[in-house]
């Protein structure tokens, strides 16, 4: 029987393989069409995900374990914690501060003006106050002098976001924390791979955050990853993500002698020592990251050989457009490629962006733009530094595009031809 079942999978794995292959050139965007992103996959994440749905291994198992494992070592730090999404990898990350004691409710937590909405909404969901400082002009992150200028009694932690994939000043952040005795929580949702001087991004604070979005480096469709070193973070991390429960590695080893001055020889699986969530990866999601993940050197080359390219053919234009620039000693990954008109350009972001788009050719702006100037975070508790001038024009004057692995040589002549055209007219 053993033996027949063998033989059926191996079968099947066959012909999702040559499904596959015969799907080839379906498995990428339509000519003419250069999309945000693209999921990347081939035979193997889709037949890891078949065992996993043919052994009924459908929520957190097995799997999940090795794609924490795997993340682990991938970034260089001793545990990962898989949830189902990135804005919950924050959620949980934030929580697990707070219930700690380490961050009591009302602190403060430093970010960026320019970032996405999952990385305010969850520190006020928490009961915390989000400082909102500038962003560097030359490598749209953080600002680690804002930083400096915005700490105050009431601060507990730092939060640089990768923004792009382009590493934070991890450095100055870093001596800031220390210098102050703050926490860093380091927003990776964007940076898979991104390095500094070969070190990951994720391995330099004391907790981080990546999201596996199907539209990132890499994905699981939906799924995120949280990074500790801390022995103790990881299980209140663990017992947070499933409903408050006691930590895997406890509740197994006392099933039956669980006491407390309630309760005695409860199972102890089934002991709730806190108000938790329910975010758990599913083995079927792993099953695409534990593939995803073998990948991402590979795929992350072909961004960067894109990128080269653009950077290469958009030079001509920088009278016009500030295109991206990364620190020497940096990795950057290259979620996408963002650029921002100039003020002084003789067209608006508006007429350029109306252009790609006609020409199939999507366009995003710099996720909110200048964040607590959005409907959802102007009225919450919050702290300003300063007038925020580089998020503001990051607000109104940038862009970016497509720079997935999944483009062809066609679609990245495509989009010089449309700059190109675009340009002619001013030049």
């Amino acid at each position: 029987m053993k033996k027949t079942k063998n033989n059926s999978r191996t079968k099947l794995n066959a012909l999702v393989k040559t499904i596959m292959q015969e799907k080839k050139h379906d498995n990428v965007p339509a000519p003419g069409i250069v999309t945000i992103s693209w999921p990347v996959f081939d035979h193997k994440e889709i037949t890891n995900a078949l065992q996993s749905l043919i052994d009924l291994r459908i929520s957190q198992g097995p799997k999940v374990r090795q794609f924490e494992d795997a993340c682990a070592k991938y970034v260089g730090v001793k545990y990962a914690v898989a949830v189902n999404s990135g804005s919950s990898a924050n959620l949980l990350a934030l929580s697990a501060l707070v219930a700690s004691g380490i961050v009591p409710k009302g602190s403060e937590v430093i970010l960026p003006a320019t970032t996405f909405a999952t990385v305010a909404s969850p520190i006020i969901q928490v009961g915390l106050i989000p400082v909102y400082v500038d962003i560097d002009p030359t490598s749209w992150n953080i600002d680690p002098k804002g930083v400096e200028k915005a700490i105050s009694p009431k601060t507990r932690v730092i939060m640089p976001v990768h923004t792009f994939g382009n590493p934070a000043d991890m450095g100055a952040i870093m001596s800031i924390a220390k210098k102050h005795d703050l926490l860093v929580l380091e927003d990776c949702c964007e940076a898979h791979g991104a390095a500094i001087g070969g070190k990951k991004v994720g391995s330099f604070g004391d907790i981080a955050t990546l999201s596996f979005f199907v539209a990132h480096n890499i994905t699981t469709g939906e799924g995120g990853m949280i990074f500790t070193n801390d022995e103790s973070m990881r299980d209140l991390l663990q017992s947070l993500r499933e409903f408050g429960r006691l930590p895997p590695s406890i509740a197994n080893a006392n099933r039956f002698t669980y006491k407390d001055k309630v309760l005695s020889g409860f199972d102890a699986r089934y002991i709730f020592t806190r108000i938790g969530y329910n975010v758990r990866m599913t083995d079927i999601a792993a099953s695409l990251g534990i593939e995803q993940i073998k990948k991402l050197d590979a795929l992350n080359a072909k961004r960067i050989a894109t990128i080269q390219i653009y950077n290469n053919k958009f030079q001509k234009y920088e009278q016009f457009l500030e295109l991206p620039k990364v620190a020497k000693g940096a990795f950057h990954s290259y979620y996408g490629y963002p650029f921002v008109v100039k003020k002084t350009a003789p067209f608006s972001r508006l007429e350029f962006v109306q252009c790609l788009e006609s020409k199939g050719i999507e366009t995003r702006p710099f996720f909110g733009g200048c964040l607590p100037d959005q409907p959802a975070f102007r009225d919450e508790p919050q702290r300003i530094v300063g007038e925020l001038p580089v998020a503001r024009t990051i607000r109104d004057q940038s862009v970016f595009i497509g720079c997935h692995p999944a483009l062809t040589k066609a679609h990245v002549v495509h989009v010089i031809k449309v700059f190109a055209s675009f340009f002619d007219a001013y030049l």
